[in-house]
């Protein structure tokens, strides 16, 4: 399965996930730039993501400990999402997504 990404400096970059892998971690494998430094248990806001839109009614809803850590982050949209927290599923092959700023 697919995930594009768009980094930090607008580069595109098209990964490769299987279903047993969270967002974060398929872009951490991948050497993008993402601190990631709590590894994944919802501690940090460092794997802070845009969703594209048209996938935002795809991925499951944000809880209260991911509104909480975004509510800690900055350059926060609509779109904001922490990818620690988005399993890939096969309904979301082929999503889009940028870094957010550091």
């Amino acid at each position: 399965m697919k995930i594009k990404v768009t980094d930090r400096d607008g580069n595109k970059h098209e990964l490769e996930g299987d279903t047993s892998s969270t967002l974060m971690e398929i872009i951490r494998d991948a050497s993008l730039d993402i601190e990631a430094a709590c590894g994944g248990c919802c501690a940090c806001a460092t794997c802070h993501v845009y969703i594209d839109k048209k996938w935002l009614n795809k991925i499951n809803t944000m809880d209260d400990d991911e509104e909480s850590m975004l509510d800690q982050a900055f350059d926060v949209k609509d779109t904001s999402r922490l990818s620690c927290q988005i399993n890939l599923t096969e309904d979301l092959d082929g999503i889009e997504l940028e870094l957010a700023p550091e």
